[in-house]
């Protein structure tokens, strides 16, 4: 979810989600590394964040892990540290999951966007769920609990993966096996935000 993209600008009434403006939400989680499995893949990297693309040994992990570590950017271990990653530091262990600028990510508060989209330190609530890929609503629960964030952009899009009207809301923790299917691992579209 980290890094500075490059994209076009838009127009100020676009950043600001002006009357009209759908949006498309995509949720980000940390992966629990007792809930995958897979052959042990080695990790090297950086034993602190404030290095770039380190070779220390950081432990092996099953390899389902460790890609759900680099599509989601964060990762907590079976010892309880965090596997972190992003595009232009690596792989590193941290207390926390983290932004690669080392912000602490909140559950229902911190969010990812284009700097060019959303500056970091945006603030905005999600008013409007939209609806899911299959055009179905999302669930209530999950919807209400979207609403009920006080999101900010604390993260930066990997470059290429945003765009002008995308935001990542994270979540937390993924809470069981097989997260991915569940109601709550959700894209979607036609959302409406509130922005300030």
């Amino acid at each position: 979810m980290t890094g500075a993209p490059t994209v076009a600008r838009t127009t100020t009434a676009a950043r600001k989600g002006g009357p009209g403006t759908e949006w498309e939400i995509t949720v980000y989680y940390t992966a629990v590394e007792d809930f995958h499995d897979g052959a042990d893949t080695e990790v090297t990297g950086c034993t602190r964040l404030e290095c770039k693309d380190g070779q220390d040994d950081l432990g092996s992990y099953p390899a389902d892990f460790v890609e759900a570590v680099r599509d989601e950017g964060t990762g907590r271990t079976s010892s309880g540290q965090y596997l972190n990653w992003s595009y232009d530091v690596g792989f590193w262990l941290d207390s926390a999951p983290r932004t690669s600028d080392g912000q602490r990510l909140t559950p229902f508060f911190s969010a990812a966007a284009d700097p060019d989209v959303l500056p970091q330190g945006t603030r905005f609530r999600i008013t409007g769920c939209g609806v899911q890929d299959d055009g179905s609503a999302p669930q209530e629960a999950v919807c209400a609990a979207l609403r009920d964030g006080a999101w900010t952009v604390t993260d930066e899009f990997t470059p290429g993966l945003g765009g002008s009207h995308h935001l990542d809301a994270y979540i937390g923790p993924e809470t069981g096996e097989n997260f991915t299917d569940s109601d709550w691992y959700v894209t979607l579209t036609g959302a409406r935000l509130t922005i300030g």
